[in-house]
Formats: C-alpha cells, sequence, structure tokens
C-alpha cells in the first residue's frame, strides 16, 4: 500500500526528479504553457503553484519590508533565472491575486508516437497564448484607424503625399510619350523622291521624254 506516499518517482533519483521539475517550472513561468507526459504535468502542478503562492505573499508585504526580498530568495533556490523570478513577481503573481488557488490547468492532448506516452498541455490559467500575437498586433494597428485630430491630419497629408507622387509619375509618362510622338520620323526615300543610296544621298533621276515634243 502507498500510504502517505505523496509524489511520482517518474522513473528517477531525488536530485534528478527535483532538477526536472524546476527546468519544466523555469519553462511554464516563461512561456506559460508547456506540453510533457501527463505524470509529470501532475507532479509539476504543486511545484508551481507553490512557488506563486510564494509570490503572492511577497507582493502582498509590499516592498517597504522584508518579506518581497525574502519570497524572492526563497523562489531562486528553485529557479535560477532572474528574468524568469521577475517575470514571477512583476506579471503572474498580480493576475493571480485575488484567486485563492488552482493557477494551472492540464489538458489532455492523445498519445506521443513512438512510445504511446499520454501527452497533456500544462497552462497558466488566465495566459493569452497565442503564436501568432505579434503578427496579429502589427497587422491591427495598421489597419486601425488613427485618433484625434492630430492622427487624422497626418493621415491626410500622407494621402496627398501619395496622390501627388502618383501624379508626377503619370506626368512624367505623358511627357515621355508626347517626346516620343515629336520625333520626326525617318522615310527612306531622299528630298528629290529619287532612291537614296549607301551613303543616305538621293540619288539623282531621270524623267523620259515625250514622244514628239520639242
Amino acid at each position: 500500500m502507498r500510504h502517505r506516499v505523496s509524489h511520482r518517482k517518474l522513473g528517477r533519483v531525488t536530485e534528478h526528479r527535483i532538477a526536472l521539475l524546476r527546468n519544466q517550472a523555469e519553462a511554464l513561468i516563461r512561456h506559460e504553457r508547456i506540453e510533457t507526459t501527463i505524470p509529470k504535468a501532475k507532479e509539476l502542478r504543486p511545484f508551481v503553484e507553490r512557488l506563486i503562492t510564494i509570490a503572492k505573499r511577497g507582493i502582498a508585504g509590499g516592498e517597504s519590508n522584508g518579506k518581497s526580498l525574502h519570497a524572492r530568495r526563497l523562489v531562486l533556490r528553485d529557479i535560477q533565472d532572474r528574468d524568469v523570478v521577475g517575470k514571477l513577481f512583476d506579471t503572474i503573481a498580480p493576475r493571480f491575486e485575488a484567486r485563492p488557488g488552482g493557477y494551472t490547468r492540464i489538458l489532455r492532448l492523445g498519445y506521443r508516437r513512438g512510445d504511446s506516452a499520454e501527452i497533456a498541455q500544462i497552462e497558466l490559467v488566465g495566459s493569452e497564448f497565442n503564436p501568432n500575437a505579434e503578427t496579429e498586433k502589427t497587422e491591427t494597428a495598421a489597419k486601425a484607424k488613427p485618433q484625434g485630430v492630430g492622427g487624422r491630419l497626418r493621415a491626410a497629408a500622407e494621402r496627398l503625399r501619395g496622390k501627388k507622387a502618383e501624379a508626377a509619375a503619370e506626368g512624367e509618362e505623358g511627357a515621355d510619350k508626347q517626346a516620343k510622338s515629336a520625333r520626326p520620323k525617318t522615310d527612306k526615300r531622299g528630298k528629290g523622291g529619287g532612291r537614296t543610296d549607301t551613303r543616305g544621298k538621293a540619288a539623282k533621276t531621270t524623267t523620259p521624254r515625250k514622244a514628239g515634243g520639242s
């Protein structure tokens, strides 16, 4: 019987298991969702939620007393990346300030090819993860109409500049066409109406005399 056994060994020794959970917790806080197997996800959930609870206590104490610094040092025992710890205290902990618990969510994704292990996705509740978020943000910013008088004036000036550029381009095209049409056409015949030799000079022409004329 597994009395008072509260964790899964995951086929690893204690040091390896703790290192695994620390790495997964760091990745989860950085990306706000990761994919792993069901047993690892179930072991990672209490590990990460404990870190979030410590961060919530730290920001609740404020910067004036030593609770915030002590909380950061407790989190740094498990996560050595200071950027991730900063995100935990500045972004994630305030998000769950009014939530009493249950900061993560596990979603089953199916079975992995190869060993048929059951795969799950563990994510932070309220994480608005979107791989195309940056692209969509730039597109919406480009399509959005400018707000305020200054924005409308800038948009009108840009439209006028575009129209002037188009008109200038059309004027240049028309001038080129007129210049081409105004060029004199070269005739193979010379001034005297005769045939031209290879040097381009008009050859003399002889007209036949009329019979019986003077």
